[in-house]
């Protein structure tokens, strides 16, 4: 069990602690430089490592000395840890904010072709482990894990909000489609440590990686799902970053793109405004936040 955060350690300090390897910076003769942390932050530290043996991931229970940077004087490897100890995570329990997702799918998605879309991913334990521990993105918004569900959550919520009160036609489609948005990015993101982008996300990207999966879900049902059916839940993945210079490969076109957009954007970016009033007294500014491009007057 870990006893003590980074946070906890004051500078001057000698003390015992166990710390992920965030980022690997250079070699120094036989030193490592490095970015070690916890979930509460990190910092830059010089371990002794003659065999170059150390690599991003690694929890190290180690002593050393706090200042300018963290000093290690002796590490050993720790094969048995809490992911949850070094990485953010979610401060709301997973399994409400899976329930909230369930209750508003048993309430919207009614119609066969729904219920098997959903089931075909939902019913799936290897995906909803994944979607459980997922982010919504490496920096930008929702950036710990449990994240992506929040964010899903949050996006369904909106939507069924905008569809009721501007009456859309295919109202389950955008609600299913809010659900569904980012299923992509439990294959474009890593989390089982320092979050990045695997190597597919990098190269597909979270859209064209959803679609995909859309894609095998329709093949393992073809007579279920009309025509119609697909192309507009394709749609609300395609479209849902609204506009092509966001990474949308194609503009918004479809009522139910438009919902899911919105539902997204205002998400994402109120979550980002949560993250920068951290810290931040009433009445006061923020530091420039270049992810919502301005300072904020909190």
């Amino acid at each position: 069990m870990k006893s003590i955060y980074l946070e906890e350690i004051k500078k001057g300090n000698k003390r015992k602690i166990s710390l992920m390897i965030m980022k690997k910076v250079f070699r120094e003769n036989e030193k490592t430089i490095a970015y070690i942390g916890d979930k509460t932050g990190d910092v830059k530290a010089e371990i002794i490592d003659e065999k170059d043996e150390l690599i991003v991931g690694d929890v190290l229970e180690l002593v050393g000395d706090l200042d300018r940077v963290f000093s290690v004087k002796s590490y050993k490897k720790i094969l048995n840890y809490e992911m949850e100890d070094y990485l953010p995570c979610i401060k709301t329990p997973i399994e409400e904010i899976m329930q909230e997702i369930n209750s508003i799918t048993q309430e919207e998605v009614i119609s066969k072709e729904g219920k098997a879309l959903n089931d075909y991913f939902f019913s799936n334990p290897e995906f909803i482990e994944k979607f459980k521990k997922g982010i919504g993105g490496v920096s930008q918004h929702h950036n710990y894990r449990g994240g992506l569900a929040e964010h899903t959550l949050n996006v369904m919520y909106l939507s069924r909000v905008l569809a009721e009160r501007y009456q859309c036609k295919n109202r389950e489609i955008a609600i299913l489609g809010a659900k569904l948005h980012d299923i992509g990015k439990i294959e474009e993101l890593f989390v089982d440590g320092p979050f990045s982008y695997t190597l597919k996300g990098e190269i597909e990207g979270h859209i064209v990686i959803g679609v995909s999966m859309l894609e095998e879900a329709f093949k393992a049902n073809p007579e279920l799902y009309n025509e119609d059916f697909k192309e507009r839940m394709k749609g609300c993945i395609i479209q849902h970053h609204g506009k092509l210079e966001y990474g949308s490969p194609r503009p918004l076109n479809m009522e139910e793109a438009y919902i899911v957009h919105y539902g997204d954007y205002i998400d994402a970016t109120m979550n980002k405004i949560t993250q920068i009033k951290e810290g931040v007294l009433p009445g006061t500014w923020s530091e420039f936040d270049r992810r919502i491009g301005t300072k904020l007057y909190l």
